[in-house]
């Protein structure tokens, strides 16, 4: 049997790897292509160069930050996002497995809001905000921190009972003797989450730390719906700024897909950075 699976397994993942390829592999290649392109469509193109990236940052010769703008509040964003949501969801998944009253209940409500859609919930959250900030006279969008604060609050509001699923399930998967002979050992309940609980949830926190990491970078629909990059663009994340210059501005589609390509490039090396510097601190067997 071992022997037929060998055999026929190119067969069997033949179908997967074309389906690969046409949904991931050609549009990623050709979309790298057209960032050298001015086009308006993908088969109505002109070879530009380097010209669509240098637009990226200079316009008429004149140096445009609306970028580099975007770019650091994205990394401020996600740097925020990610202590946040990776803490409280960690302190929760603790709370969670002391074997209190009504544990599975808890687990449900902070769940929750992760199966609310985005624009859905952004909607929600900017009709509380508005009502809360028009008795000072303002809005979400009256200052990009405003927009700032008010999209943390949502991407932690709908990510932390998600995460807190993962951190409970590791958790949970820590062996009770190590526990046991910590205790017996005598050790505290602050050396035991140093020297035992956190070590043996590197796994866990590498996976909590990449999911994270990588939405606070690719968020879009929350920024979208909540601040749509006001005031000025100054609430605009990097997604959604790649948005607003493909589709809101007439014959910059390869500048787009150029800001597309950079941005694919940034959130990579950066998750890889983040999963070697994680994973090289986990336990091993």
């Amino acid at each position: 049997m071992e022997k037929a699976i060998k055999k026929y397994f190119p067969i069997f993942l033949l179908p997967t790897m074309i389906a690969f390829a046409i949904g991931f592999i050609v549009p990623f290649v050709y979309g790298i292509f057209l960032s050298f392109c001015k086009f308006t469509t993908v088969t109505d193109w002109k070879w530009k160069g380097l010209q669509n990236y240098l637009r990226i940052f200079f316009v008429n010769g004149k140096l445009d930050t609306t970028f580099i703008h975007s770019l650091w509040y994205t990394a401020l964003f996600t740097v925020v996002s990610v202590l946040i949501i990776n803490v409280i969801s960690f302190l929760i998944a603790m709370a969670l497995t002391k074997g209190i009253r009504g544990t599975n209940l808890f687990r449900t409500v902070f769940f929750l809001p992760n199966l609310i859609g985005g624009i859905v919930l952004s909607y929600i959250w900017l009709m509380i905000f508005n009502s809360v900030l028009s008795n000072f006279s303002k809005t979400i969008v009256s200052t990009q921190w405003y927009a700032f604060w008010g999209m943390i609050i949502v991407v932690c509001w709908q990510q932390i009972g998600y995460m807190m699923i993962i951190y409970i399930a590791g958790i949970q998967n820590i062996p009770g003797e190590l526990i046991e002979a910590a205790k017996i050992d005598g050790a505290n309940s602050w050396q035991l989450l140093r020297h035992v609980t956190l070590p043996m949830l590197m796994p866990t926190i590498t996976i909590c730390t990449f999911l994270t990491l990588t939405n606070g970078f690719k968020l879009f629909d929350q920024n979208f719906a909540l601040t749509g990059g006001n005031p000025a663009k100054m609430s605009q994340l990097l997604a959604l700024n790649i948005y607003d210059t493909m589709y809101g501005t007439t014959g910059w589609q390869g500048v787009g897909q150029a800001k597309a390509v950079i941005f694919f490039i940034l959130v990579a090396v950066i998750a890889l950075i983040q999963n070697k510097l994680t994973t090289s601190k986990e336990v091993q067997d």
